[in-house]
């Protein structure tokens, strides 16, 4: 592996002096996971989602981890982020929040649906009141519209979607500050000022639509960008203005 990629994974994966952007309320010691993430850390619990289920692990001492529990969530999950004291948990039909107040026992409060889109896959992140979503319903996820949803969550029992933008084809998605990046299979990375939550506005696209954008983490000051070929870093210390510092292949 080279040195460069390998200190990257290094500090997302084992961080002991960051606690990740997701701002859970256990802080934590395991860096920050993409919007496609499949497996996420909050305090001593190790969360992870296969097709239907959402699986709990105590890691309190991680070379002895506890499967406590299964819970059954909905048919054809595919992501899971991490957020204060919730879990937001992609599927291809809907965004299950879950509390994580007593970690070992997560409970559902409630479903995110996008009244544009019957079928879709659909990465979610979380700032502040706002949840994010990428549906992509071309390909394998059905359907013939992609967009980019917006959900008031400040009743996190009654989540609202309060705009969409259309997008080609979404992947993965983060946000550092007010800018919001969204990986696009035609557009390559899209940047959105979100410093009016609900109706964002486009500022640019950064990097070549060929790259294959599939994910993003920012952390600090650099967007990690997963893309078809590797990894590429970006400067966002001018968080409108990604500057490209280095690609991995």
């Amino acid at each position: 592996m080279k040195p460069l990629l390998s200190f990257i994974l290094t500090i997302f994966l084992f961080s002991c002096e960051k606690t990740s952007s997701n701002d859970s309320k256990f802080g934590g010691t395991a860096g920050q996971g993409g919007s496609l993430a499949r497996f996420t850390i909050a305090g001593n619990y190790l969360y992870t989602v296969d097709k239907q289920n959402l699986k709990v692990f105590d890691i309190a001492n991680p070379a002895q981890p506890v499967f406590k529990r299964s819970i059954p969530v909905g048919f054809e999950i595919e992501t899971i982020f991490p957020f204060k004291d919730k879990l937001f948990v992609g599927s291809t039909s809907v965004v299950y929040i879950f509390n994580i107040d007593d970690p070992a026992n997560p409970q559902k409060l409630s479903e995110a649906i996008s009244p544009t889109v019957m079928r879709r896959c659909d990465p979610v992140v979380a700032k502040d009141s706002v949840a994010y979503a990428t549906l992509r319903t071309n390909g394998a996820c059905g359907g013939i519209i992609s967009v980019l949803a917006f959900y008031d969550i400040k009743d996190v029992k009654h989540p609202v979607q309060r705009n969409t933008l259309p997008v080609s084809e979404p992947y993965g998605l983060g946000y550092s500050g007010n800018t919001l990046y969204v990986c696009d299979k035609f557009r390559g990375l899209m940047v959105f000022d979100i410093a009016q939550a609900y109706d964002p506005v486009f500022i640019r696209n950064v990097g070549a639509a060929s790259a294959g954008f599939i994910d993003v983490i920012p952390y600090n000051n650099i967007l990690v960008c997963w893309v078809s070929s590797g990894i590429i870093l970006y400067d966002i210390s001018s968080p409108q203005n990604p500057t490209l510092i280095k690609q991995i292949n």
